[in-house]
Parts: structure tokens; C-alpha cells; sequence
């Protein structure tokens, strides 16, 4: 009798857990997880989870996954990012785009979403699916998108995936290079200069400041410095060396580990570092780059005062190189920002300003470097 007893008892248990199991699966299959991003169309870290980390995600999950897009370079995502803010408290060191909502999670940087966004995923849709974020005006965003077939879309659903799109002033669509299915708003240098007047304007007056510098000694090669041009403000150049290794330093801190950068009043350091020009080629932070350059400057200074003839005269030849390529390419970058990103970033502006004066104090040694060179 107990032995039957086991058996039937053994028998409602499983029978009570595959019951169990596939309510849970049937759950599971009908749920669907609603997710929002905020990006920038010139963020290069938005550019990758756009286009390497949401795409196998849609495809695997189906219509079980739905996200949209908000363009925050767009006055109406602006807002729409700054109520996610406020009502999520995002702490002023976590701000910055990629910004993905999942639920009532807050994933930022193109490391954090790939590495969680596949298990929260997984943990609601176990739960039965999660709405849209609790985001203010969120929802009558999605209600006027819905009713206004005028919409621009910001991202493009991957087939079989019904997304909404945000109704947001509407610019002139154009395709944002590179990123399919993204929306760009079509605005010119000046709309884009417009969008920090004061810190462009910074932008501005360091970049004619380098012009200048560039021209100036250049006019200045064909005339042999006197001795005491070529001492003078020697003593400035391993200062300089090191303030610039800490401004290059702390940017390719900020560029390598994703990680939002400290302002000052002035400028949006961040809308620089995470735009498609904070990388070199696609993979080499700009910073890195920077850095090495600093590094390679004190380097050639301390050879070119410590050895004699053909090395000296080759280190010297070096350092005079590395000061004018140094604010060529400052020159370079300065000019992106006030007219092509439409920000500014104090940190970056510090980098070029220091390279600018390494290039005066060096510049006067260029003549005698080259006659060196000649002489051996």
C-alpha cells in the first residue's frame, strides 16, 4: 500500500512540474521585453552597439525583444533623455550615450549593454515581458508617433521586430553614414556651431591661436635663430611634457575605459570623447595617441641633451618634428569640434594649447637641427 501510495504521490509531482514548466514556457513565449537606447548619431560607442550588439539580439529574441531609438542630438530626444535623468537619478558620472533602459535598469558605455543586456533580457522575460520605461512623456511620445504618419523614425526595426517611433520635430532625413536604418538630423556647421556658443568660440580663438603659430615659424626657417633664441624657455619644456601626459592621460583613461569624462562649466568633454573622431582609423583612441606623443617629446628632449653628434643632431631632429606635427594634428582636431561635432571639450583644448607652446619653444631649434644633420 505505501509503496502505491510513493508511486501515485511520485507520479502528481512530476506531473505537477511539467505542468509548471510549461506554463512558465507558454509565459515565456508570449512575453515581450520593451527597451529604449539614447544615442548620438556622431558617438562612435553608439555606432558600435547599434550596429554589432542590438542586431543578434533582434534576430534571436524575435518580436520578444522591441527597442527604439532616441536621437538625443534632436531637441525632443534632449528632453526626452533629461527626463530619463531626473526620474532614474542617473548619477552625473554615468551620463552620456549609449544609454539603454531596460525596465527600471540603466545600462550606459558600449561594455556595460553587450555584457548585461543579454541577461536582463532572459530575467524579464522569465518575469512575463516588460513595458516600455516609466520615462516621462515617453508614453505620449509613442502615442503622437503612433498618430502622425509624418514621424521620423530614429531606428529602423529589423524585420519581423514592430517597433514604434518617437515623434520628434521633424528634420530633413538623410542617412547617417554607416549605421543602417538611423535617421541623422540634417543641420549645417553653423546649427551645429550654435549648439555651445561659448565653448565653439573657445574652440575658435585656440585654433587661429595655432594657425598663427604655424605660420609664424614657418616664416621664421629661413632666418638662423640667434643662441640665446635657441636657450631661451628651454627650461619649459619638460613641464609641459608632463602637464600634457596628464590631460592625454586622463583622456585616454576616459576613451579606453568608456567612462564619462569630468567638465568644467564650459563645453561637453563627453559629446567629444565618445564621437566617431575620439578613434583614429576606427580603433585607435585619439588620446593614445596623444600620450605617446608627450611620452616620444621628452624621450627625443632628454636624448638630444644627453648624447653627442649624430644622435644628438637626430633626437633634436625628432623633437623639432613631433612639436609641428603635434599642433598639425591639434589643428586637425580643434577645427572637428566647434564645426563638425558641435562641441568642445576643455581637455582637448588644454592638450593643443600646451602642444602650441611646446612648438614655440621648440620651433627656434629647427634650423640648427637640420644644419646638424647636414654636418655629419
Amino acid at each position: 500500500m505505501y509503496r502505491g501510495f510513493f508511486q501515485w504521490f511520485i507520479g502528481l509531482w512530476l506531473s505537477l512540474v511539467l505542468l509548471s514548466s510549461n506554463i512558465s514556457s507558454a509565459i515565456a513565449a508570449n512575453s515581450v521585453v520593451h527597451a529604449i537606447i539614447f544615442y548620438s548619431p556622431s558617438c562612435g560607442h553608439c555606432h558600435q552597439v547599434i550596429t554589432e550588439v542590438l542586431p543578434p539580439l533582434l534576430e534571436q529574441y524575435n518580436e520578444q525583444f522591441q527597442i527604439i531609438g532616441v536621437n538625443v542630438a534632436d531637441p525632443g530626444g534632449q528632453a526626452l533623455y533629461q527626463a530619463a535623468i531626473e526620474y532614474f537619478a542617473i548619477p552625473a558620472e554615468r551620463r552620456g550615450v549609449p544609454t539603454l533602459v531596460i525596465g527600471e535598469t540603466v545600462l550606459v558605455g558600449s561594455l556595460e549593454i553587450p555584457e548585461q543586456l543579454p541577461e536582463w533580457i532572459e530575467v524579464y522575460l522569465a518575469q512575463g515581458g516588460v513595458n516600455w520605461p516609466s520615462i516621462p512623456g515617453l508614453t505620449e511620445a509613442l502615442a503622437a508617433s503612433a498618430s502622425t504618419p509624418t514621424a521620423t523614425p530614429i531606428i529602423t526595426p529589423a524585420p519581423a521586430v514592430a517597433t514604434a517611433a518617437i515623434a520628434l520635430p521633424a528634420p530633413t532625413p538623410t542617412s547617417f553614414p554607416n549605421v543602417p536604418g538611423i535617421v541623422a538630423e540634417d543641420t549645417g556647421w553653423r546649427a551645429r556651431f550654435a549648439r555651445d556658443p561659448l565653448g565653439n568660440s573657445i574652440s575658435v580663438a585656440v585654433l587661429l591661436g595655432m594657425v598663427f603659430s604655424i605660420f609664424y615659424h614657418s616664416t621664421t626657417l629661413t632666418h638662423p635663430p640667434s643662441e640665446a633664441s635657441q636657450r631661451r624657455w628651454q627650461w619649459a619644456i619638460p613641464p609641459l611634457v608632463v602637464l600634457g601626459l596628464i590631460v592625454a592621460g586622463y583622456l585616454a583613461y576616459v576613451e579606453t575605459q568608456q567612462v564619462t569624462a569630468v567638465c568644467g562649466p564650459v563645453g561637453d568633454c563627453n559629446a567629444v570623447q565618445q564621437s566617431k573622431f575620439a578613434l583614429l582609423f576606427g580603433y585607435l583612441p585619439v588620446a593614445v595617441l596623444g600620450l605617446v606623443g608627450y611620452v616620444g617629446i621628452g624621450v627625443a628632449w632628454g636624448v638630444a641633451r644627453v648624447t653627442r653628434a649624430l644622435w644628438a643632431a637626430l633626437a633634436q631632429l625628432a623633437l623639432v618634428g613631433m612639436a609641428w606635427f603635434g599642433v598639425a594634428f591639434s589643428i586637425y582636431l580643434t577645427f572637428l569640434e566647434p564645426f563638425v561635432i558641435g562641441a568642445t571639450c576643455t581637455w582637448c583644448l588644454t592638450s593643443a594649447v600646451v602642444m602650441t607652446l611646446l612648438l614655440w619653444v621648440i620651433a627656434p631649434l629647427t634650423r640648427p637641427a637640420l644644419d646638424a644633420l647636414r654636418a655629419q
